[in-house]
């Protein structure tokens, strides 16, 4: 009886447990469900703009008003105010660190990033981003002892991307303009800090917010802060003082923006601009009488990702390089009275030639400086030298010793400094014919040491992912 009992238990609960299979495997559990599409809530449609509720500069702090510089002198934005990366004060720098090791003269911790500093006349100018507060900050400090003197900002999510904040402040004597990880431009007063204006790129004028957010630094010139949109249009000029836009390019050709920053160069007599876009290289006009106008377009050299700069090496040509693969290529530009073209001189990849993924080449006295991509074959991370008829041709490198990483560096009195990805600043004789270290030492501790330098008055301002530094160089 115990033996049938048990039988019949185990057939009762296989009958229930099809049933239940059965149930599961035909039953519709969203059938009474009604797709969700816009305005069915009563909410109006979300708009294809990413930031629509950012108002930009809503936020601002006075820390210090009674605040009167006493340096001058000035490294105004990206590369300096020659935008060449050489620092050409006449102030003597030191050959050696001190025996007590580097003068740090202040430090200041910094939202994760590599947004790097621009100086103005005893102020140093910083984007940074507040985690906690998830705000976009320009903070304004003394160059001499790193007080905060105010900040200015707005509110705007933004999630790590191997790191936030990488783009640096332009600055004048009136105005400070800078663009904002998600393609947001603020102009404020570069003195007191008083919002003048904003725009957003995204919103305003359909820009494409880059892979690892916006790296393009913004310049100010004539009290026009210049852009680029790879939008509506693909660069454009804004009045500092009025926040209108007074001049555009047009953009037939839908390229979109790069993490590259827009050079002013004279090319064949011609002042124009040059920019690395993602899907062309392009020169636009900076002269009044036709400021604005495309004037050439480039395509062969086409990298998904670019976050070097446009390099001019003379001879009316330009040196242009990204990372992952992309390597680098020479372009001349031909004219013939008001018409220009553009010509391939030179084309090839990381492991044959000069190439660079983060920072942007230095070009003096006739051959080209740069620390080398990973891919590069065995002159990886290393500093080396070029003659540009054949950037192909490696003049030297530094040791395999001494490997950067993607570091800054820069060209200043007659000396190299150049920074490694984990601090470490070292001083090299600068010379066209060979490498020669002088002296070495950690400056910063941590990674990922990637923001550009800014220096005047021989105190450098530079940082690594979470802390801004500055360091006495002078001599005396």
């Amino acid at each position: 009886m115990k033996k049938i009992s048990e039988q019949y238990l185990l057939w009762i609960t296989i009958f229930f447990g099809c049933c239940i299979f059965l149930f599961w495997f035909f039953h519709n559990p969203v059938k009474a469900l009604v797709e969700s599409v816009p305005g069915l809530d009563n909410r109006p449609a979300k708009s294809s703009g990413l930031s629509d509720s950012v108002i930009i500069g809503e936020f601002f702090t006075r820390y210090d008003s009674t605040f009167v510089p006493s340096l001058t002198g000035s490294w105004p934005g990206f590369r300096g105010s020659g935008h060449d990366n050489i620092y050409s004060e006449d102030i003597r720098l030191i050959d050696k660190w001190p025996s007590e090791g580097p003068k740090v003269l202040w430090e200041k911790d910094m939202g994760e990033g590599h947004a790097a500093a621009a100086i103005y006349n005893g102020r140093v100018y910083v984007l940074d981003y507040d985690e906690r507060r998830k705000r976009d900050n320009l903070r304004c400090l003394s160059l001499a002892d790193g007080t905060e003197l105010w900040r200015r900002g707005y509110s705007i999510e933004i999630k790590r991307n191997h790191g936030m904040s990488r783009t640096i402040p332009a600055v004048n004597d009136k105005y400070v303009v800078t663009i904002g990880p998600r393609c947001q431009v603020m102009c404020s007063d570069a003195i007191t800090g008083d919002l003048v204006w904003g725009i957003d790129l995204v919103r305003d004028f359909q820009a494409v917010e880059p892979l690892w957010y916006t790296g393009q630094c913004p310049i100010i010139e004539n009290n026009v802060a210049v852009l680029a949109v790879g939008g509506k249009s693909l660069l454009m000029g804004v009045n500092c003082a009025t926040g209108q836009v007074v001049w555009q390019t047009p953009n037939p050709d839908s390229l979109k923006m790069s993490h590259s920053s827009i050079i002013p160069m004279t090319i064949a007599g011609k002042r124009m601009y040059v920019y690395n876009a993602l899907g062309a290289l392009v020169g636009v006009s900076a002269e009044e009488s036709d400021i604005g106008k495309l004037l050439w377009i480039s395509k062969e050299f086409n990298a998904n990702v670019i976050a070097p700069s446009p390099v001019y090496i003379g001879e009316n040509k330009i040196f242009i390089t990204a990372g992952y693969g992309a390597g680098g290529a020479v372009i001349r530009i031909n004219r013939s009275g008001e018409s220009f073209s553009p010509q391939t001189l030179q084309m090839y990849k990381p492991s044959e030639g000069m190439s660079s993924e983060q920072q942007t080449p230095i070009y003096k006295d006739g051959v080209v400086f740069n620390i080398q991509t990973k891919d590069a074959g065995t002159s990886k991370n290393q500093f080396i030298c070029c003659a540009p008829d054949d950037l192909k041709k490696i003049l030297w490198t530094s040791p395999t010793s001494d490997r950067f990483g993607m570091g800054p560096y820069i060209i200043a009195d007659n000396k190299f400094f150049i920074l490694s990805d984990e601090g470490d600043l070292t001083i090299a004789r600068y010379s066209t014919s060979k490498f020669e270290i002088l002296d070495k030492a950690k400056v910063i501790e941590g990674e990922d040491a990637w923001g550009p330098f800014a220096i005047t008055n021989g105190l450098m301002v530079l940082r690594n992912s979470k802390k801004m530094v500055c360091v006495d160089l002078r001599a005396n």
